[in-house]
């Protein structure tokens, strides 16, 4: 009787804030995650697949990994140390009004009752961080803080405290009559605030060397009756903090490189990289291309950018969706080549 196939650690790249048509929403990207994680046995991925405010998913066949983390890890120069739980500290802006402030602490009350989550310390920055938002030229969204050091100053009490994984609540600009939120909330925009999220978490995670995700504090918007279903999850709650905790929970630790020990995936393990096929140059999908991974290149997903492979040179897998993306790196995994599963067959 043959033993079971070992697991072909797979990393899944949705880039944030350019407006994907799966996984630029609200957690949109979570079931093609599920799937690809049911198809790898281990797949690696980012906060911006996962999260989808009120909702979340738990699996441990998935290893939730911050962006500049993530690209790190790609590049071999750190390791994730799956563990059984992390003890998430919370760093709330000053900038966030008493009641909404109360709701986010009701969101972590909450997650210890429901689901024994452990949190805490539980900080409030000295002075508001002052998060600005901002399109780019190609329309993608961006962002500055005014005061990072704010920031940083509050995380290193943190971790100084005992936290092993930090969840970052910020106060955004509320734009309720925005056209582009009203865009993105009827699902043919992008997520405005993606790109300043992405800002608040590497810029933490490269200075604490710990897992960190952010979560947007935001005044509730009214209800729309045309919402798009992949921007639903935002509407449900309060606050966006609960799939950020639950995400974090179980975030492998990060190790620099060289790493050892039992357990540790490091990034020459990937067996198989996807990632939508018009956004292909950003630094993780690229050190995998280096290292001779298979860059499986998802066509059903587009989005703002057209870097494809041909315009880089890379050689892909070409996928019409994650459902064939899923059948390719199963194929991978049992050591089938993908060019036979393809009619008519290419020259030897």
């Amino acid at each position: 009787m043959s033993g079971a196939v070992p697991p072909l650690p797979t990393l899944l790249v949705i880039p944030t804030g350019v407006g994907c048509a799966v996984g630029g929403f609200a957690g949109d990207g979570l079931p093609a995650a599920r799937l690809l994680a049911a198809a790898s046995g281990c797949l690696i991925t980012h906060p911006n697949v996962m999260n989808a405010a009120a909702l979340y998913w738990s699996d441990r066949q998935i290893h939730y990994v911050e962006g500049w983390s993530l690209d790190r890890f790609a590049a071999g120069d750190l390791a994730l140390a799956p563990v059984p739980s992390q003890r998430l500290g919370v760093l709330l802006d000053g900038a966030i009004e008493a009641e909404l402030a109360l709701r986010h602490r009701q969101v972590i009350d909450a997650c210890r009752a429901s689901l024994g989550l452990r949190i805490g310390p539980v900080l409030t920055t000295e002075v508001p961080l002052g998060v600005t938002l901002s399109l780019g030229p190609s329309g993608s969204s961006w962002g500055s803080l005014n005061r990072p050091d704010a920031l940083l100053r509050a995380g290193e009490r943190l971790v100084a405290a005992g936290a092993t994984a930090i969840a970052v609540v910020a106060r955004f600009p509320d734009e309720p009559g925005s056209e582009a939120l009203a865009a993105y909330r009827h699902g043919t925009g992008v997520d405005g605030l993606a790109g300043a999220e992405a800002v608040i978490s590497h810029l933490l995670s490269r200075h604490l060397g710990v897992p960190c995700a952010h979560a947007p504090a935001l005044a509730p918007l009214p209800a729309d009756p045309a919402l798009d279903p992949r921007a639903a999850a935002e509407e449900l709650g309060h606050t966006f903090l609960p799939c950020v905790l639950v995400g974090l929970s179980r975030a492998p630790g990060l190790r620099p490189e060289p790493a050892t020990g039992s357990g540790l995936l490091h990034g020459a393990d990937l067996g198989a990289v996807v990632a939508p096929a018009g956004v292909l140059g950003g630094e993780a999908v690229l050190a995998c291309a280096e290292r001779g991974v298979p860059l499986i290149a998802v066509e059903g997903n587009p989005c703002l950018l057209e870097v494809t492979g041909a315009a880089l040179g890379l050689p892909v897998i070409a996928a019409a969706s994650y459902a064939e993306a899923a059948g390719l790196v199963l194929a991978l995994r049992e050591g089938i080549d993908p060019a036979a599963l393809r009619r008519p067959l290419a020259g030897g």
